[in-house]
Formats: C-alpha cells, structure tokens, sequence
C-alpha cells in the first residue's frame, strides 16, 4: 500500500513539475490526468520557443531522478541503521520505479518527455517547429512498433504477461505520435482563422412559435441536426436541441412552441464572426456541443458545426501530405 501511494505520488510530482515549468512560461495547464501509463500534463497552448519546451520536457525526468536519488539515499541508511525490512523495501522500491520512469520517458520517442527534448533540438537546428515534430513523431511511431513487436515475441516466448504489458505499452505510444502530429497540423491550420471562413451563411433556422410536433416533422426529421438556431425576424433568440424536445411529454409537442422551450445564447452555444476557429474546436471538444451559433450585434449571420471544420481538416492533412510527397519526389529527381 505505501508502494502504492508513493508511485502515485511520484507520477503526480512529475507531471506537476511540467505544469510548474509551463506555467513559468506562460503556458496555462488545463488539468492533469493521471491513467494506467503514467499521467499527463494537459497544456492550453504549446510552447512558443525551442527553450521552452526544453525546459518544460526536462522538469518531469529531473523530478523522477531528484526523487530517485532522495530514496535511494534513504534506503541505504535505513539499511545500515537496521530499520524494519518494510521500510527498507518501500524506499528502494521507491528509488528503482522512480529510476524507470525517468529512464523510460528519457526515450527519445515523442509525446515522451525525451522525444519532446529531441524536437526542442531539432526546432532549433532547424527552425521549423513542424518539420521538427514531424521527425520527433516518427522516431515515436518507431519505438512503439519496436515494443510491439517486442511484446509478440514475450508471448511468443511464454511471458504472456510481460508480453502484453510491452504490446499495450507501444500500442499506447505509436498512436500518441500519430496524434500528437496530428494536433500539430490542426493548431497550425486553424488557429488564428476566424469562424466565418468556415461557418454555412445560410443555416436551417426555425421560429419561436412553431409547434414542437412541425419541429419534429419539418425539421429534425428533414435535416437530421440536433440544434437549430431560433429566430425572431433577423434577431437570434436562442436555440432548441433535441434534449430539450424529449423533455417535453409527447401529448404536448401540438401546444408547446419553440418559444417556450428555446435555450438562451451564451458563451456555450453562440460565438462571435472573428472568434479563433481553434477556439471553437477546443469548445466542442471540452463539451457535448458540435453546432454552435455564429452571431453579430444579436443577428445570425451563420453556424459552424464540427462537421465542417473536420471537413476542412481532412482535406487541408491530405493536400499536405500530397505537397510533402511531392516536394520529397522532386528533391530527389534534382539530386
């Protein structure tokens, strides 16, 4: 139990020490999670230069190691004063698992901590954060696959235990790589884009007093959307969801109108023309909400759904991925 605890301990120190160093660098921390691989350190906003981001990845192994050494010095005066074997054996536990930690998020295999050293090194050499972290994510997606095919052979061998522990452990880091490009490439495309450049000009739109039975009919049923704004002329009033409608008994929908049920905009459902799109997608993500209303001076001017900014995203990653291709193809037609 008190293994236990300190390993808990040891991986919050850790992750806390990144969100210490994010933050002296004014980098918010939206939470930390701790999960079955370890934790991590949810930041608002990546670093802005190639120091930051070293200091930032090298605060969590420094921690472990700082932790390290304090429990193994520990453990030896214990041995030597003769303490109980349980304390001997928690503060060496103590000492190797946090030696591990270290070690393992050393690898220089990003998202882990030394794979994000290696993009803070080869941002600088290079200057180009993506580029960067392009390569960074590859070495990552290598080490994973290595610690798959690691884990087969462990099973291969009889070690069905350590086996999948090392499959699930690259499984886990091979898709984090993958993704961690990835949310480059989005932050990049839209942020600083405001919404209007993606929202519909012309969404579906109903009005107050309309039935929640033609709400059903003419609209959910037609459109297959699950909000729709509520207009009163060109003045936005709200919204209605189709939770809002199933809180309404059957045997009403021909009596109760929109009106009486429509949500009031806020800052949850209703966003500004030149709000950041990256913003807004932050929003859908941290919430159930995937349409929100685009207004102006109390006027709809649009709505933007996750659908579309997907949309755009999918084919903004495939054009450049087709330009990567394409510009490695012609380099090596000039060599």
């Amino acid at each position: 139990a008190a293994g236990a605890i300190g390993l808990f301990a040891s991986i919050l120190l850790h992750e806390f020490s990144h969100a210490l160093a994010a933050k002296s660098h004014g980098i918010p921390i939206r939470s930390i999670t701790l999960f079955i691989f370890g934790g991590v350190a949810e930041m608002e906003d990546e670093p802005r230069s190639p120091k930051a981001e070293f200091l930032m990845a090298g605060a969590g192994p420094v921690t472990s190691i700082v932790i390290a050494g304090i429990s193994y010095g520990v453990y030896l005066l214990a041995d030597k004063l003769l303490w109980p074997l349980s304390v001997i054996g928690v503060t060496w536990y103590m000492g190797m698992i946090n030696a591990v930690l270290a070690a393992f998020n050393l690898l220089p295999g990003f998202p882990l901590d030394g794979g994000r050293l290696l993009r803070s090194v080869l941002w600088y050499w290079k200057g180009n954060l993506r580029k960067a972290t392009g390569i960074a994510s590859r070495i990552g997606a290598g080490f994973g696959t290595l610690l798959i095919v690691l884990g087969v052979l462990e099973i291969l061998m009889g070690d069905w235990l350590g086996g999948l522990w090392s499959g699930l452990i690259g499984l886990f880091l091979r898709n984090a790589a993958i993704a961690s490009y990835q949310q480059l490439l989005i932050r990049e495309s839209l942020e600083g884009t405001p919404v209007r450049r993606f929202m519909n000009p012309n969404p579906v739109t109903v009005t107050p007093d309309t039935t929640i039975d033609r709400l059903v009919e003419d609209y959910i049923y037609r459109h297959h959307y699950k909000m729709f704004p509520v207009v009163n002329g060109d003045r936005l009033i709200g919204c209605v969801t189709m939770q809002q409608v199933k809180s309404v008994p059957r045997e009403q929908w021909s009596t109760v109108t929109v009106g009486q049920i429509a949500r009031r905009c806020g800052e949850a459902n209703t966003v500004r023309p030149d709000t950041d799109a990256l913003k807004v997608l932050s929003l859908m993500n941290r919430t159930p909400v995937s349409r929100v209303m685009v207004a102006e001076d109390g006027r709809l001017v649009g709505i933007l759904s996750l659908r579309d900014l997907l949309r755009f995203l999918a084919v903004r990653m495939e054009l450049e991925e087709s330009g990567e291709r394409g510009l490695s193809a012609l380099q090596i037609a000039g060599d």
